[in-house]
């Protein structure tokens, strides 16, 4: 994959090993860095006009909002640095996550790009970190072992005119039967995990099995919420917010009763319970709180 006409990736068919790949590499991302730097970052406005034009179906549109947020995908992709894949390969994962997120965002839920974007990059980068770390890894006797079956069932099928049986493959390739019935066990699990499936087969089968985490989705809405509450935190005068976090226990700390919210503040449980119901009445009519009800 390529970014703009800059390979990204360190296995084309030039590469070389050692001190002349690890400067190739360096080369190849400071011309990528080089590359984005001609794009300047978008302002609300900018990612608004974007948006909708996108929602047409303008591929310029989508190419300028994936250009001008490439540095969010260097910033995210540098985080995960020291796992088996290089900064380069942690950044052509990072971009299909952006490319994801130019598709699918909607300026009308009240949130910038990047931060609807950085979700949906962490989550390619990891997907493919977790690829890299399940990459079977075939002892030497053993890949041996199979390419004498592939070779003995080859010729077989060419002799015999027909799919060879297991023993006949065994004898011909001077291997135990269990070997040759262990061989065709694994390429039988690998080939299911990796089946495509779906109406376009963009997606496996492995990568449909069930998670014990919360979807990727959920884990955007949860934050982008968040991250509105805390927007809208902001437009309220300092005492009001104050005693809003306090009651409702925001930054990660426990709710606190009205009497200890008005110890910590110096002021009585009762000046607490009405500064406590104007900011609620505050926060229930910012543009913020409007897209936490649309959501």
């Amino acid at each position: 994959m390529d970014a703009r006409g800059i390979t990204l990736g360190a296995d084309s068919p030039d590469a070389v090993p050692g001190e002349e790949l690890a400067g190739a590499t360096t080369d190849a991302l400071q011309l990528f860095l080089n590359e984005i730097r001609r794009y300047p970052l978008l302002t609300k406005q900018d990612e608004i006009d974007l948006s909708e034009r996108i929602d047409q179906g303008d591929l310029d549109a989508k190419e300028r909002m994936i250009n001008s947020n490439l540095r969010l995908v260097i910033s995210i992709a540098k985080k995960y640095q020291g796992h088996e894949l290089g900064l380069l390969d942690l950044i052509q994962e990072g971009i299909l996550g952006l490319i994801r997120a130019a598709e699918k965002f909607d300026h009308r839920r009240g949130f910038k790009f990047s931060t609807y974007a950085t979700f949906w990059i962490r989550q390619a980068i990891q997907r493919g970190v977790e690829n890299k770390s399940r990459t079977i890894r075939i002892p030497v006797h053993i890949a041996q072992r199979e390419r004498k079956i592939v070779r003995a069932s080859r010729q077989l099928t060419s002799d015999l005119g027909r799919d060879p049986t297991d023993q006949e493959i065994a004898a011909a390739a001077d291997l135990e039967i269990d070997d040759v019935e262990e061989a065709r066990k694994s390429a039988r699990a690998v080939t299911s995990l990796d089946k495509p499936v779906g109406e376009n087969g963009e997606t496996s089968f492995g990568e449909l099995l069930a998670s014990d985490g919360p979807s990727p989705y959920e884990e955007i809405q949860d934050t982008l919420r968040g991250e509105m509450v805390e927007r809208a935190l902001e437009r309220l005068p300092y005492r009001e917010r104050e005693v809003v976090k306090l009651r409702y226990g925001m930054g990660g700390d426990e709710p606190i009763p009205l009497r200890e919210t008005g110890r910590r503040l110096g002021i009585s449980p009762e000046r607490v319970r009405q500064i406590e119901a104007v900011a609620l009445d505050r926060l229930a009519h910012t543009d913020e709180f409007d897209s936490l009800r649309a959501a």
